[in-house]
């Protein structure tokens, strides 16, 4: 190993591909993933440029260990899920609602200059098996109130997912797909419309 790669290991106490997955992911957090190329991430790492691939493929796998490790830095600063059972059901939506939009805004700057980089997208998807964390434990959430007697025995859980996940999506897509303009925050009253919405429809009630 070169002074200059043990230098940049015993800097964060990490093995080297740590290194540089967390590097790029401090990068990623703090200038997005636009014009983000092997030379501004071995500069910043304090190594030579050929060494990202002694431990990545290509710089795709690096971005997209990057981005799963900046979207888990995310998660970290958001307040805890509410479990099943726990306050009303109206509460823990709202938290949920609440928990999705901050997630969905805090990783807009990363997702900007992805759109131009399907690879690292689809890496990135194997990499965390497909799934949305935030999405399974909102179903499951749905799922486990409805088990407890606490929703509808024949509540369309997975519609009510979808309508609160797309919600959380409008707000960072509307932002992608115009290229400017600040992300949309949804206020509070609208957070409590859609719970609203989610609980007792939109249909009009039938008298008894």
């Amino acid at each position: 190993m070169s002074p200059r790669k043990a230098a940049a290991v015993r800097a964060g106490g990490r093995t080297l591909r740590e290194h540089l997955v967390a590097t790029a992911e401090r990068m990623i957090s703090e200038r997005g993933t636009a014009a983000l190329t092997v030379r501004a991430i071995a500069r910043e790492a304090g190594v030579a440029d050929g060494v990202l691939y002694n431990h990545f493929a290509d710089k795709e796998e690096l971005l997209a260990h990057a981005l799963r490790a900046h979207i888990e830095a995310v998660e970290r600063t958001l307040p805890p899920l509410p479990d099943p059972g726990t306050a009303t059901v109206e509460e823990n939506l709202r938290v949920y609602v609440e928990h999705g939009l901050m997630l969905h805004n805090g990783i807009l700057p990363a997702l900007a200059g992805l759109l131009a980089q399907p690879e690292v997208l689809a890496r990135f998807a194997a990499l965390s098996g497909g799934g949305e964390h935030w999405r399974d434990r909102l179903d499951g959430y749905l799922r486990a109130e409805r088990d407890l007697g606490r929703l509808a025995p024949d509540a369309r859980v997975e519609a009510v997912t979808s309508m609160i996940v797309g919600v959380c999506h409008e707000s960072v897509l509307s932002v992608l797909l115009q290229g400017d303009g600040p992300v949309r925050r949804v206020p509070p009253e609208e957070v409590d419309d859609l719970v609203a919405a989610v609980l007792n429809g939109i249909a009009p009630r039938r008298n008894s």
